[in-house]
This record gives structure tokens, sequence and C-alpha cells, in this order.
């Protein structure tokens, strides 16, 4: 479990969350003056997975992007790309300063045409192709290791092109299963040179698990993170609203091998606001 330095306190009557959702959005995409004196590390390029945004971006998918680059993320993991083209998808991002390191393709879609999606990939620049989730008629222990075996051979086709398999968890990797733990499987029966894993930070504390000590048995496998947030009820939250302790799991970053820091909520009220306070968050953190 991880251990939480006591805040300091807060004046009366201050409201943390009000405050951060009135001024964030106006300042996220700089650091406050005084985190300046504090010293250590900070994420240097602060990403969003744009599942986040589903809804925005169904409706105006270039003034979404272009609105996210103005709060200050730079990097795009797309989860669908709308009716757009690979080409026309890079020209928007170029146009906004913004690259694409990876995306969310779906298991099934990989099967159908492997060579389509590397090629999609290839045009966008990214170098990870990461399956967002197993479906639930597949999590069986022969499955996981059906798939871990899949990744191997896609992750053989990746390698080609310069990209590389990734795995997203939620939490139902981590609940025993015949004797084991699924993530084992996927992590113990993949290639370390071929597939990498996207943990996420939410759905690994939902499942009472403690990351660190995946970094520590498994050190430079997890070059991406999504960095979600919980709260006391184990709900889904904006990242620093809740009980997770960022800085902590980000000072483990040389051991796990964190290249990429995804900000994600699946459900949130209102998104723009969603990503703008967690962007500020995330910048704030130091480790």
């Amino acid at each position: 479990m991880t251990t939480k330095t006591a805040p300091m306190p807060l004046p009366r009557g201050f409201n943390r969350r009000k405050f951060l959702h009135s001024s964030v959005i106006f300042t996220a995409g700089t650091s406050l003056p005084l985190s300046a004196l504090a010293q250590g590390r900070r994420v240097d390029s602060v990403g969003l997975q744009l599942y986040t945004l589903r809804n925005e971006l169904s409706q105006d998918f270039e003034g979404t992007l272009a609105h996210v680059a103005e709060l200050g993320y730079k990097e795009m993991e797309f989860a669908g790309y709308y009716g757009k083209s690979a080409s026309e998808v890079r020209s928007i991002l170029e146009q906004n300063g913004m690259t694409s390191p990876a995306a969310h393709i779906q298991l099934q879609a990989l099967r159908d045409d492997l060579e389509g999606e590397v090629e999609r990939a290839a045009i966008l620049g990214q170098k990870y192709i990461v399956v967002p989730i197993l479906p639930e008629n597949q999590r069986t222990i022969a499955e996981y290791q059906r798939t871990a075996d899949y990744l191997n051979r896609a992750g053989e086709v990746c390698k080609q092109a310069g990209i590389k398999m990734g795995y997203h968890n939620h939490n139902f990797e981590f609940i025993e299963t015949d004797g084991r733990i699924p993530y084992d499987i996927l992590l113990e029966e993949t290639e370390a040179d071929l597939v990498d894993m996207e943990l996420d930070l939410y759905w690994i504390r939902n499942a009472g698990v403690d990351p660190i000590s995946y970094f520590d048995s498994h050190p430079g496998r997890f070059s991406m993170l999504h960095v979600k947030d919980m709260d006391e009820f184990g709900r889904m939250a904006d990242v620093g609203s809740g009980e997770i302790n960022f800085a902590e799991i980000f000072s483990h970053a040389d051991t796990a091998g964190f290249k990429h820091f995804f900000v994600e909520h699946d459900r949130p009220g209102n998104g723009m606001a969603s990503v703008a306070v967690s962007l500020y968050t995330v910048r704030n953190i130091v480790f």
C-alpha cells in the first residue's frame, strides 16, 4: 500500500475542487510559479487518451483536438478516428503541434487486418498499438495464454515497422482464476522486446493491487501509464481529486520504464473540464 504525506491545512471555506475547475482551464498550459521553487522531476510531456472526449470528438473532431492542444496536451492516444484517414489525422495533429505515440485497437480488428493497422500506425508516426480490453467471453486462463501468444506473433509483425504491441489492463486481469493471476500470464508469456504494458492506475488500484510490486518484478515493461484517479469509494475521479499517490508511483519511472503518461477518465461529467484539471495536476506533480 502507498503512504501519503499529510496535506497542508487549507483556509476555512476553501473548496479545492471548485477552485481547480474554475481556474485551471485558463492556466493548465503553464505551471504555478510556486511550483518552480520545488526540486525534483516532472512529466515533460503530458498525453491524453482520447476515449475521455469521445462525445466531443464525434461532434467536432478538429475543434476538439485544437482545444486540447490549447490546454497544453502534446501527445494523443487515439481510441478511434471518427471516419478520418490516417493522413488526415496526422495533418490535424501537426497543425496543432501534437503527436500520437499510441492507439487503442481492438483485438478482433488486429486479427482481421493486422497489416492494415500497422500501416495506419506507421502513417501516424505511432510507436505502440495497444489492445485495450479482452472480451468477457475470452477471460479464461487458456484464452489469456492464447492472447499472450498472439501478442508475441503480432509483435513480430509490428517490429518490422518500428512499432511495439501493448496491452492495457482493467481490474479483472488481477482476479485469481484457476489458481493463476491472468495479468501475470500476459507479462510472463510475452516477450519484453515485442510487447509492453500500458498500466491503468485506476483499474489496478481498484483491484486492490499495488502497482509498485509489478515495477520491481518486471522492470522496464511499463512504457505507458493511464493516469487516472480513484476516490475513497472506489469511483473514478479527475486526477488530483482522488486518493492515488501519483508522486510515489512516478518516482519509480526509471525502474518501470515509463515513457508516456496519458490522462484518462472513462465517464467524465464535463470532458473538457476534466482533462484540464487533470493536466494541471499532472504538470505539478514533483517526484
